[in-house]
């Protein structure tokens, strides 16, 4: 891989005339950092600094490249690196997953305030949890780094999907603590029915009739396996809330992500499964994007 100098004028100068082809600064500042290693920060001080020099870890030619596929072929910035910043980590991304979304880092957050309402010494005991739908592996890599004594279990549909995952969690959970099942949903645990301690999952919510409308970086390069939740979104919602007061342990936690307007019917799917402490909680943005409950302790 070439390298390239120069000063933070000619860098300026070059980075408009790419942007004038098309797409979004924070996008191809977004490729400056992770295929040229340009910080944020050093970005900066170019503004302010333009007789700096610079050094990135591409060439022009290279980055040049990545852009014009970007803006002409709306292929993913994720895809064209093969990498994905999430949490404390790096993901390798494929086409053969959907590219973790910086909000399903929350899912993580809520789910160990959760286990830590529920005894503060929770997170450093031994448990069992499970990612339905792992996808890349991005909610399994974090529960095995945060959850390190836990057993974990990850099951995804797509057999391409589950070796993502299994590259991601080799890279940055390497203790054999996590399980791959390929299969849907809670079937391949039925074995772990009944003392699954904590679940999450981020399943496909995105109502089928939108799926056309999505913009064509997502629509074209995205799996509508991943996308895709039925008529009305909640087909995967729906299954995975219908088995959850069986499959959980009494006491047990379940987290869902889910559609921006489809708050009031996850928690009313919840509450009609017999869960209790049923709550919806907010994305960054404050939309409600995330539904939790819990298995009663008895019954």
């Amino acid at each position: 891989m070439q390298t390239t100098r120069c000063s933070g004028q000619d860098l300026l100068a070059w980075r408009q005339s790419q942007l004038a082809q098309g797409g979004r600064a924070v996008d191809f500042d977004w490729l400056l950092m992770m295929q040229g290693d340009l910080s944020w920060a050093a970005l900066q001080k170019m503004r302010i600094l333009p007789e700096s020099t610079v050094q990135l870890a591409a060439s022009f030619n290279e980055l040049e490249l990545l852009w014009h596929r970007h803006v002409t072929e709306h292929v993913p910035l994720q895809h064209l690196v093969g990498r994905c910043p999430w949490r404390d980590v790096e993901l390798q991304v494929s086409p053969g997953a959907l590219i973790p979304r910086q909000e399903t880092e929350l899912l993580i957050d809520l789910a160990l305030h959760c286990l830590t309402l529920s005894d503060p010494k929770t997170c450093s005991q031994a448990g069992v949890w499970a990612d339905l739908g792992t996808g890349s592996g991005a909610l399994a890599v974090a529960l095995a780094r945060s959850l390190p004594r836990w057993k974990g279990h990850a099951v995804d549909l797509s057999a391409e999907a589950l070796e993502l995952a299994r590259l991601n969690l080799r890279s940055f959970a390497p203790s054999p603590c996590c399980t791959l099942h390929l299969g849907s949903w809670w079937e391949p645990l039925r074995h772990l029915w009944g003392n699954l301690h904590l679940v999450l999952s981020n399943p496909p919510y995105i109502p089928r009739a939108q799926l056309l409308g999505l913009e064509p970086v997502v629509r074209d390069h995205e799996p509508h396996l991943a996308l895709s939740g039925g008529d009305d979104g909640l087909d995967c919602c729906r299954a995975i809330i219908d088995e959850a007061p069986r499959a959980l342990a009494p006491g047990g936690w379940l987290l869902l992500e889910h559609h921006h307007d489809q708050s009031e019917d996850v928690l009313l799917l919840l509450r009609n499964a017999g869960l209790d402490a049923v709550q919806a909680r907010p994305d960054l943005q404050g939309v409600m994007r995330f539904a939790l409950a819990q298995r009663p302790l008895r019954g």
